[in-house]
């Protein structure tokens, strides 16, 4: 009675859904501590000992999950920074073209302003040559120069050439000047943007070297993450095989002749697939989530496709993991020693000591959930039942998504007989 009373006062404060994704939690050994902590990119996630195997797969999957995640960021933000080396580039090669056409035009100022020079030159010989004849010609005074002239017309034609002369020296003073003006302001706007430009570039340059370094940065972070979700599979595939190998420490192989249900597919190793539907049978394990949303090839989906579908049981609900069904479903759980089993029920392993209504019932082995199908001296397609096991079906109790029967000891076990 007392057991009773706690485990009604229990299921009650489970919340009951199907669509939890649900493992099988199998066997023990020795527990495995899989990491301190994974350190990648800033993020501290514990790992503790688990209270299965299940606990640290699950555990790892979410990690690997988690990474994948990051890891379609850190694509994003490559190709972010990708595009904005590129831009950069763009930006650069315009620079370096604007650049190229300021230093032609310097080069072309240059020659204007030697031309110029040599305009200049020239001016000044001529200009030196009208001084001299202006100077020789000015040392006569207005009589003597009336007096040497032909007639009064020659006289104004010298005075009117001498005014030309100043005229012609004012104005290319003035030319000569204004040239070497313009030509210097020429000078110094191209040198004061080619230097600006110059700047712009290797600011450019900088800001392209500092992308190209996130970018590499960024390529690391994935390698990183890609090495710790491969490290995390390895270890799954370690755990996943102790599983294996406790499990087969406690059921034993049952030798059931002209297996019965399903034709077979990726699920059969010999024995059928119990009638599995063969869309999940040939889809990879937990690649697909069947009809009352659990993953496929798991023990969970096969027991309630089962106890639901063939055995009709549609009011039936349940959550958590496989060893908690005894716990978490709306049917009454029961050992061996409190109630009659029929054929059909389920046979739940309890997934640790912790849980567990009685803590020896089961030596602290995990979580597992399968299909009665014969009673203690019962035989089923040849296999005889001897005392102290039932005989079984269920999936992935081999953690390679198989359907397999066994024989279990009934004291390992609590059962939920069909209604």
């Amino acid at each position: 009675m007392v057991f009773i009373k706690y485990f009604q006062k229990t299921k009650n404060t489970i919340r009951k859904t199907k669509h939890t994704r649900l493992f099988c939690g199998l066997k023990s050994a020795p527990l495995l501590l899989v990491a301190s902590f994974l350190l990648l990119g800033g993020l501290a996630i514990p790992l503790v000992r688990a209270d299965s195997y299940q606990q640290q797969i699950n555990t790892l999957n979410a990690q690997n999950s988690q990474a994948q995640g990051n890891l379609s960021s850190l694509g994003l933000q490559a190709t972010s920074y990708q595009d904005q080396i590129a831009q950069i580039q763009t930006q650069i090669n315009t620079l370096q073209a604007a650049i190229q056409a300021n230093q032609a035009r310097q080069a072309d100022l240059q020659q204007q302003i030697v031309a110029d020079q040599a305009k200049i030159a020239q001016e000044k010989q001529v200009l030196g040559d009208d001084i001299r004849t202006m100077y020789t010609s000015g040392q006569m005074s207005t009589i003597e120069e009336l007096a040497t002239s032909k007639s009064l017309s020659d006289f104004v034609d010298a005075e009117a050439y001498r005014s030309a002369v100043a005229d012609s020296i004012q104005t290319t003073l003035k030319e000569v000047t204004s040239l070497q003006i313009q030509l210097q302001s020429q000078k110094v706007e191209v040198e004061q943007l080619l230097s600006t430009q110059t700047l712009q570039q290797n600011q450019l340059s900088s800001e392209q070297t500092q992308q190209n370094q996130l970018l590499a940065m960024n390529q690391q972070q994935q390698d990183q993450y890609n090495q710790k979700i491969a490290g995390n599979n390895a270890q799954i595939s370690r755990l996943r095989a102790a599983q294996a190998a406790a499990n087969a420490s406690i059921g034993r192989a049952a030798h059931v002749v002209g297996a019965s249900g399903g034709s077979g597919g990726d699920c059969d190793i010999g024995q059928g697939n119990g009638g599995y539907p063969m869309s999940w049978c040939n889809a990879s394990q937990d690649s697909v989530t069947d009809a009352n949303g659990f993953p496929n090839r798991e023990c969970t989906s096969f027991a309630d496709w089962y106890f639901t579908s063939v055995e009709g049981q549609t009011g039936f609900t349940v959550s958590g993991n496989a060893g908690w069904w005894w716990e978490t479903s709306n049917y009454t759980a029961f050992t061996w020693s409190q109630g009659t089993v029929k054929v059909g029920a389920l046979g739940i392993e309890p997934s640790s000591s912790l849980n567990a209504p009685v803590p020896s019932l089961h030596g602290g082995f995990y979580g597992h959930v399968m299909i009665v199908k014969a009673l203690p001296g019962q035989t089923f397609g040849g296999q005889y039942v001897p005392d102290g096991y039932v005989l079984v079906a269920s999936m992935n109790e081999d953690e390679s998504g198989h359907f397999m029967y066994n024989l279990w000891p009934v004291s390992y076990l609590m059962f939920i007989n069909p209604q």
